[in-house]
């Protein structure tokens, strides 16, 4: 490994590329630690309750940072809710339909349409934050209290402050996709979600006893230690056989003669990959199971009696993420948006269209329809298995954090959106390197 990191960094081209990227990871970090200009003390009282649950679970999978109010709080989620958005509306709505068909051209005008809707989604999220979180709060500075609240002027201050953070990590990605290498914005979520890897061990060497202290003690011990470095590989083995994971189809090409040569008539597979809609459903299924929790707690505090009891209990029940029912809702949620977002993003009868004109056919299936159908029972009966898998992944975080009393920040990083992010762009960096590499006749890195 030292040696094909030290051809990297012999590669002019290349080294020049990785340690632009770094640099621009570096400044995105330093971001994080620039508070708004009206904040006191950033770092600490940090919110506390269902909201601060709610900013700690988005924070993991959107490379923002919510528990504190900085310039980079927001991170890059208005961008990913942004491109969700059209990539949502692309499918059902004519117009975006054919944009997306239209080539580079195309592609330029829905990046454009979505730094837009990215500017919009950044002003209301920032101020319904600052309404939140900071507005009348002890974490704002006295000198800009007027009244016990901040006046219009600062708000507008540090709705726009946030949107052009976000605006400016936006910037950063594209820099990182033009000039440095891999892609911008899964590089920015994933060094979010790495960033927090120191905090968690340091977290997890403080309460840890050097002893045998038995399982289930609430304290972690060796045994605990062990039980944990096992897991994560386990884990990890288990995300990246998935990951790349597929569903081969043979095809074959069909013959045609062209003076005395015979071309065609090999034969080749059609990829389906077995988690075809990638880390999608946690994200949708997570947000959405966040969402009523919230809601409840605060409509709680506006009633009395036993309608604010009931509230509260139920509110309790769906913020608990070690509850029985969460877990089930949770599961039913990821297979839910597993089929639904792989209906979005795989169409059969494209695909089908496209082996036909091509002139490749699957063997046993006549072109048209029923090669249709065939994909689609295929890509239905794959869908399962990478729900199920999504869904595994998904509780383990939970069944960590409840059977072996290991603190949530720690429990979080065996499993979930995390984990999963982490994996997939480190194997997408890791194959533009390789492309870099074999190119200049140099072995990959995965390669030994």
């Amino acid at each position: 490994m030292i040696e094909k990191l030290r051809i990297i960094f012999s590669i002019p081209e290349l080294r020049r590329k990785v340690l632009l990227t770094l640099g621009l990871l570096a400044i995105y970090r330093i971001g994080f630690h620039i508070p708004l200009p009206m904040i006191a003390a950033p770092d600490a009282d940090a919110p506390q309750g269902g909201a601060a649950d709610f900013f700690e679970k988005v924070s993991m999978f959107a490379a923002s940072d919510l528990r504190n109010a900085t310039i980079f709080g927001l991170g890059i989620m208005p961008y990913i809710s942004a491109s969700i958005i059209f990539q949502l509306l692309g499918s059902v709505w004519k117009p975006l339909e054919e944009l997306k068909k239209e080539g580079e051209a195309g592609r330029k005008k829905l990046n454009e349409y979505t730094r837009y809707l990215t500017v919009l989604i950044c002003l209301i999220q920032s101020y319904l934050y600052l309404k939140l979180m900071l507005i009348g709060g002890d974490r704002i500075d006295p000198d800009f209290l007027v009244e016990g609240g901040l006046t219009i002027g600062w708000q507008i201050v540090a709705v726009l402050v946030m949107t052009c953070g976000t605006v400016f990590l936006m910037w950063l990605g594209e820099q990182i996709d033009e000039y440095g290498i891999g892609n911008g914005i899964s590089l920015l979520i994933m060094a979010g979600i790495l960033a927090q890897m120191p905090i968690a061990l340091y977290e997890l060497i403080g309460n840890m006893q050097p002893n045998l202290v038995g399982l289930g003690s609430g304290t972690i011990g060796v045994e605990t230690l062990i039980i944990l470095i096992v897991l994560f590989v386990s884990v990890v083995f288990g995300v990246v056989f998935i990951t790349l994971g597929q569903r081969r189809i043979p095809t074959q090409s069909a013959k045609f003669t062209r003076g005395r040569r015979v071309y065609g008539g090999t034969r080749q597979f059609l990829p389906l990959r077995i988690n075809q809609a990638g880390v999608m459903p946690i994200i949708f299924a997570s947000s959405l199971l966040m969402i009523p929790g919230v809601l409840l707690g605060f409509l709680a505090a506006r009633f009395e009696g036993t309608t604010s009891e009931v509230l509260n209990r139920t509110s309790t029940t769906l913020g608990d993420g070690t509850s029985f029912l969460y877990n089930m809702l949770y599961i039913l949620l990821i297979f839910f948006f597993c089929y639904f977002w792989t209906a979005i993003t795989f169409n059969p009868k494209e695909m089908s269209d496209q082996l036909k004109e091509s002139g490749t056919f699957i063997p046993g299936y006549r072109p048209g329809k029923r090669t249709t159908d065939h994909l689609e029972r295929v890509m239905v009966r794959i869908t399962y298995v990478g729900a199920a898998f999504l869904a595994i992944v998904a509780i383990v975080p939970t069944i960590v954090y409840a059977s072996l009393g290991v603190p949530y920040s720690i429990a979080g990083f065996y499993g979930g959106t995390g984990l999963l992010i982490a994996v997939s762009v480190a194997f997408d960096l890791i194959q533009k390197i390789d492309s870099h590499l074999v190119m200049r006749n140099y072995r990959g890195m995965l390669e030994a």
